[in-house]
């Protein structure tokens, strides 16, 4: 059985306690918050105890799941390594590089579990696509929300888009050539809509658009490679591959047309997509890699190179408007 102790029960927090107390093998051993008006609802609620003080509940517990704000971040993801606890932490990783590296060095010497929680890796859209071999040479990105107070602690770049950023990373596995950017802060201190393009050393772009400003919501990701282009709605949950010279299959639609080189079959697939909930899944994932000694889906270097590439972005934006 795994002791779990929870910090920050704010909009995030309150659904991980929600999905927290349906996985199995797992015991809340409270929660720390010092907020009341987060605090007060999940002890009515939940009948869960809530602890006076972050290090009084780690001492208690196996593993943390840290949903606080992005500033207390490193704060509490230090004191879990050095207090030997397991760490889940919501994107982005912390709040500085010089923080990022610290976690890094901390928990590969502490040889814990520690995940970090890019959720869109496990939205069922994406995990539609597992079978599907992805080596994308130009990536096209739009992630717009409405405007929500809630989140404005950070940049669009590292409350929004590092979400793409890591699925970028992970399926284009190249390193990062170069960057362009452009960001304008229209309703907080920071940038709330920004435009991106991230080179590869493979050739592989990719244009990122990101705002936190916008009338409507929208989360597509379109990857065009070599003979297929392949759609991705994170928001509808939906998924469109689009083959040249797509195999036989009763699952396919396909059609002929002529070209220069002769006739080629077009197949039009929308994969499976299974109903699944992405943060109770990631937590499992996290609980399974403590319980079973496995690796978490996405480690403490995924958060590291997301947050990474986030802040040389970030970096661009701030050099374009001085």
């Amino acid at each position: 059985m795994l002791r779990i102790g929870v910090f920050g029960v704010g909009h995030l927090g309150k659904f991980h306690l929600n999905n927290w107390k349906e996985i199995n093998d797992v015991i809340i051993e409270g929660f720390f918050d010092p907020e009341d008006k987060n605090a007060i609802p999940v002890i009515e609620k939940y009948k869960i105890r809530r602890f006076e003080n972050a290090e009084e509940l780690m001492d208690n517990c196996d593993a943390v799941d840290i949903v606080a704000p992005t500033p207390f971040h490193f704060q509490l993801c230090e004191m879990a390594l050095r207090k030997g606890k397991h760490v889940f932490v919501e994107k982005p990783l912390t709040n500085t590089m010089e923080e990022a590296r610290e976690l890094v060095k901390l928990a590969k010497e502490s040889n814990l579990k520690f995940q970090v929680g890019h959720v869109e890796r496990f939205n069922p859209a994406f995990l539609s696509l597992d079978k599907t071999a992805l080596n994308p040479m130009f990536i096209e990105v739009h992630r717009l929300a409405q405007f929500n107070p809630r989140g404005t602690d950070v940049s669009v770049i590292l409350d929004l888009m590092i979400h793409d950023i890591d699925i970028i990373l992970n399926i284009v596995k190249s390193n990062v050539s170069y960057i362009s950017a452009n960001g304008v802060a229209v309703m907080s201190d920071t940038p709330d809509i920004a435009n991106v393009r991230i080179e590869f050393d493979n050739g592989c772009v990719a244009n990122l658009t990101s705002s936190r400003i916008s009338l409507k919501k929208m989360r597509k990701m379109r990857l065009f490679q070599k003979d297929a282009y392949i759609g991705i709605d994170f928001l509808e949950k939906k998924t469109e591959v689009i083959k040249i010279d797509a195999p036989g299959d009763k699952n396919v639609f396909t059609f002929d047309i002529e070209t220069n080189h002769g006739t080629k079959t077009i197949g039009i697939s929308n994969p499976a997509i299974e109903e699944v909930n992405a943060i109770k899944m990631e937590l499992e994932t996290f609980k399974d890699a403590i319980l079973n000694n496995k690796e978490t889906p996405v480690t403490v270097i995924d958060g590291f190179r997301a947050m990474e590439v986030a802040h040389k972005i970030l970096d661009k934006i701030n050099n374009t408007q001085q």
